[in-house]
């Protein structure tokens, strides 16, 4: 088994609205190991953004317990937090959120900059990232002369720059049209598949979650459901036969 990249126990989420309580997250606990890639499904309301909120540090816990990387992030203050979201996890949003004025090369190297990664290779080291997501020769290019597809891919290059312990990825795809939407999950699948990224993923796509390797269901903020995919269920229970034998 593979070291635990994220371990959450009996997580609840509050939020106060005037004299009204929202509970998004009731009790939810999940352990996720490295190199997993995980497809969070359900319905508007069910807590999937809140959930990806807490493990990327933007927001904090009710109640329970979280560790990240093996570092116990509960109850952690601010200035803790924002190193832990610096430094252990790229964000891919669905709406990109590229600085406008900076080109490709600088929206990744502003990534390794903030995080204090590769100091004086960093022009070279961004071409590296953005050939990796098939943008060789794109470098210069602004976000505005850019597809939507490739501002997807300058997103992840930039938050694979920062070499986190996950990727959080929320509704990656949502932005897309139906070819973008192919390229980029097979890409992070492929990213996935060869470098061992850790990637946990919102999305509202059936078609999408099926590309990744489980699927966890919410509902009312629990996990009802939490799913490997047929394709490496396949796998798994072939890889069990060989052993019987």
């Amino acid at each position: 088994m593979n070291d635990l990249v994220l371990k959450i126990e009996n997580l609840t989420k509050i939020y106060k609205l005037g004299k009204r309580e929202v509970q998004p997250l009731t009790n939810l606990s999940l352990e996720v190991e490295k190199g997993e890639f995980t497809a969070v499904m359900g319905p508007s309301g069910s807590g999937k953004t809140t959930l990806l909120n807490v493990i990327g540090c933007i927001d904090k816990a009710s109640s329970g317990k979280i560790q990240i990387d093996n570092i116990d992030i509960t109850r952690l203050p601010e200035s803790k937090l924002y190193k832990i979201r610096r430094d252990k996890i790229g964000f891919i949003f669905q709406n990109f959120n590229l600085i406008p004025y900076l080109n490709a090369r600088e929206n990744v190297e502003l990534a390794m900059e903030l995080a204090g990664k590769f100091q004086g290779q960093r022009g070279e080291r961004a071409k590296e990232f953005l050939a990796t997501v098939g943008l060789s020769g794109r470098e210069q290019h602004s976000p505005q002369r850019l597809s939507q597809g490739e501002q997807q891919r300058v997103a992840i290059a930039r938050a694979l720059a920062k070499d986190p312990a996950i990727i959080l990825a929320d509704e990656p795809t949502g932005n897309l049209d139906v070819t973008n939407k192919q390229e980029i999950v097979k890409m992070l699948a492929n990213l996935n598949q060869k470098q061992g990224t850790t990637i946990i993923m919102v999305t509202h796509d059936e078609q999408v979650a099926a590309q990744t390797q489980r699927m966890l269901y919410l509902n009312d903020g629990k996990i009802i459901k939490d799913k490997q995919s047929q394709k490496d269920a396949l796998l798994d229970s072939l890889s069990k036969s060989k052993e019987a034998y």
